[in-house]
């Protein structure tokens, strides 16, 4: 009998079920996890969430570099792509700035 790729010695010819995919909320709080993870810094919080063809597209928001007084952080965005179900495609940091900047004379992308 020819082994599964479990190492069992059943075949298995059914495919497994597709995992559910997360919502919008739950795509935030999985983007923020992983940018903790992969930058090692504090997320202020998800400041976008698209739904995409492949998954969602998270931005987050990070303090980069923490200052005295708090007012003059550097902060930075970041975009993470995420599959339907959750995992990490991809994610780049896209802007750093002054906390309390604005996006006024900011160019569009």
């Amino acid at each position: 009998m020819p082994k599964s790729p479990r190492g069992d010695n059943e075949t298995d010819d059914r495919e497994s079920p597709a995992p559910a995919p997360v919502s919008a909320a739950e795509a935030a709080g999985i983007a923020m996890r992983q940018i903790v993870e992969l930058v090692s810094r504090d997320p202020v919080g998800a400041t976008s969430v698209a739904p995409t063809d492949e998954g969602w597209l998270v931005e987050v928001e990070v303090v980069e570099d923490r200052r005295i007084p708090t007012s003059s952080d550097i902060l930075a965005l970041y975009e993470v792509e995420l599959s339907l179900d959750g995992d990490l495609l991809s994610y780049s940091r896209t802007r750093r700035y002054p906390r309390g900047s604005s996006d006024i004379g900011r160019n569009s992308q």
